[in-house]
């Protein structure tokens, strides 16, 4: 539906990840008894339901470390920003040399990075 949201790499991976679930509904009891898509959704969302409960949960601890009653006047927008850096830590491989070069060749700054 839309193919120019993906590279022609990740259409590929999606193509083998698909394959999998195939086999994977074919074979498993859950799925083998449902009728109509009512059901499917229903077992789907029992399915994603833990991980989508963890994941917000995970978004509230982060929220409490970076808002806290010093930093309570933060706007959305740099609360956004912070929360995704506490959040994403782990997928995140970003260097400091690399984000002290990027700020040093924007033109609007405030100060210079030693």
């Amino acid at each position: 539906m839309y193919p120019f949201d993906f590279t022609h790499m990740e259409r590929e991976l999606l193509e083998g990840e698909l394959e999998i679930y195939y086999d994977i509904i074919q074979h498993d009891e859950k799925f083998a008894s449902l009728n109509g898509i009512t059901e499917l959704s229903r077992l789907m969302l029992a399915l994603v339901l833990p991980v989508a409960t963890a994941t917000v949960e995970r978004c509230f601890s982060a929220m409490k470390l970076v808002k806290s009653k010093l930093r309570n006047r933060m706007g959305d927008r740099f609360l956004n920003d912070c929360l995704i850096g506490a959040i994403e830590k782990g997928l995140l491989n970003v260097k400091d040399e690399a984000v002290m070069k990027r700020f040093q060749k924007m033109e609007n700054r405030r100060g210079q990075l030693n």
